[in-house]
């Protein structure tokens, strides 16, 4: 009968695995049909894109309007077009992930060459009314590099080389001088390369100088070439090429801060502006929650280092720092940093309770975050700044607390996602390590770089890092970063002579000076206990 039993339950155990596993099956598949029909749907949204932006390209470099040089201006201009995407998909693809920026880097090309073919009638009609002899001395003003500086202000610099290739040689085509295009594609270089890490404003006046000097040196060679440098065209070319420059730095000063507000991307400039302690939202952290305030700018000088360190970007890494334990200033109490007397608000709550609180707070610098419109970057490290971490004090508590019911690990783990990219995985490790240093009684190099290892590995080995592009490489040189910038915050100080910081005298008010002492006894004891205590602080 036991055995009957036993078989009967075992075929009803089974038969409801088979049906998970049927279940679990359709779920994949209907979630994988999902996927192809996005990817799908996505592809055919850029092929479209593209072929929108190549037929515009194409009007924009006709000279008159035919069938035949329509159609083959709008084949050459998709093939460059499809050259700049393969380049992106190749060494950018997180750009072609979000619609804005494709959007953007098309709305550039095509722009640059409006503008191109805007600036080329205003010249040409300029030069007409100057009554000078060489009207295509004019074209050399026409502020084609500003496409380029903007893409690398916007973008990167390596989009910016490709999208200088592929501009030029539409500029040429236009034009139908070759000498065009290799004038335009050194001026896109030249600003393109001026305004790597450009933090002001004024860098794009100086980038338009580059541009001056580089547009005024190519069209002294192009003039040598054509044995016209000693002629009456070479003044007129000149005067041209450096207006040009002068364009491309007022057309940028001009459309970057519009782009910016249109598109909702950041560049280096506007990430300063989000370091000045005059933002509402870090004005509010530094009185609200002055201890977070003071953790955050230790993890900026971590994460800094480290991003150097591995090659990324440092600004973007310091300003992440600032901004990533945001949410803490709607109850910076319930956070030990934060808290000034020894009884925590936390002795009359659950456990439970408690880790809900502490993993709230990320979702409440997200909402922060939108509300004071921050950066998408920013947002996303706010949210994948603690991953799926669990939070192991409030675990350890509830499993000690000796209830019949067992908590569920689960229950303490932070929501995620983990760290997509390398900067939001080097936000985690330096908001761990920081926190950890804390607790060191006796702060030695030794005991720093041991702490180091310790936190670091903890996270690599609870798979935090496995959806970032970290190398093994890079978290060695993150632990050096860590355990440097470490070890110089915690440095040791000399014992002051004349002082006894453990006396408690010390803090006593002085005894009143005798009527017949002078008053320079008096005002130099005064001044001795003053600097005691400021050491002391």
């Amino acid at each position: 009968m036991k055995d009957t039993k036993n078989a009967q339950q075992n075929n009803k155990t089974r038969n409801l695995f088979n049906f998970i596993k049927i279940l679990s099956n359709r779920f994949r598949s209907k979630e994988s049909e999902s996927l192809l029909k996005n990817s799908r749907k996505d592809k055919l949204i850029r092929i479209y894109f593209f072929i929108l932006c190549g037929f515009v390209a194409a009007l924009s470099i006709q000279e008159q309007f035919a069938i035949e040089q329509l159609l083959g201006g709008f084949l050459i201009s998709c093939l460059l077009i499809f050259i700049l995407y393969r380049d992106i998909m190749r060494y950018k693809p997180a750009y072609l992930k979000k619609y804005n920026m494709l959007f953007l880097l098309g709305l550039l090309l095509t722009g640059t060459l409006l503008i191109g073919r805007l600036f080329g009638y205003l010249l040409l009609t300029l030069s007409k009314g100057l009554e000078y002899e060489t009207l295509e001395s004019a074209f050399f003003g026409i502020p084609i590099p500003a496409g380029a500086m903007l893409v690398s202000l916007l973008f990167d610099f390596h989009t910016a080389i490709t999208f200088s290739f592929a501009v030029s040689m539409l500029v040429g085509l236009w034009l139908h001088d070759a000498s065009f295009t290799i004038y335009a594609f050194v001026g896109s270089i030249t600003a393109a390369f001026s305004v790597i890490r450009c933090k002001k404003r004024s860098s794009i006046l100086k980038g338009g100088g580059y541009v001056i000097a580089a547009n005024v040196f190519t069209v002294i060679i192009i003039l040598l070439i054509n044995g016209e440098l000693f002629t009456i065209k070479a003044p007129s070319s000149i005067m041209f090429a450096a207006l040009g420059g002068i364009a491309v730095a007022a057309i940028v000063s001009l459309l970057l801060p519009l782009i910016e507000y249109a598109f909702k991307v950041y560049t280096d400039i506007s990430l300063l502006e989000l370091l000045d302690l005059d933002q509402p939202v870090m004005k509010n952290l530094m009185v609200t929650a002055p201890g977070t305030y003071h953790h955050s700018v230790i993890v900026g000088n971590l994460v800094e280092s480290a991003a150097e360190a591995v090659g990324a970007n440092p600004l973007l890494a310091r300003v992440s720092a600032y901004y990533h334990d945001i949410g803490k200033i709607k109850i910076p109490d319930y956070f030990i940093e934060n808290q000034s007397g020894s009884v925590s608000k936390h002795d009359k709550l659950t456990p439970h309770m408690s880790s809900m609180i502490i993993i709230n707070h990320v979702k409440e610098g997200v909402e922060v975050a939108r509300q004071y419109k921050l950066p998408e970057p920013i947002i996303d490290i706010i949210e994948q700044h603690h991953g799926t971490m669990l939070v192991s004090y409030f675990y350890q508590k509830a499993k000690e607390k000796g209830d019949d019911i067992v908590p569920m690990e689960e229950d303490y783990r932070y929501h995620g996602p983990k760290p997509q990219t390398r900067m939001a995985a080097l936000i985690m490790m330096a908001d761990a390590v920081e926190a950890a240093s804390k607790v060191l009684t006796d702060p030695t190099p030794a005991r720093i770089s041991s702490l180091v290892d310790r936190i670091i590995n903890h996270i690599f080995l609870d798979a935090q890092l496995d959806e970032c592009e970290l190398t093994l490489k890079d978290i060695h040189e993150v632990k050096k970063r860590f355990s440097y910038i470490l070890t110089g915050i915690f440095h040791k100080r000399i014992d002051y002579p004349g002082f006894d910081f453990t006396d408690e005298d010390l803090y006593k008010e002085p005894a009143k000076t005798p009527k017949n002492k002078s008053t320079e006894n008096n005002k130099s004891s005064k001044e001795g206990i003053k600097t005691a205590r400021s050491l002391q602080g």
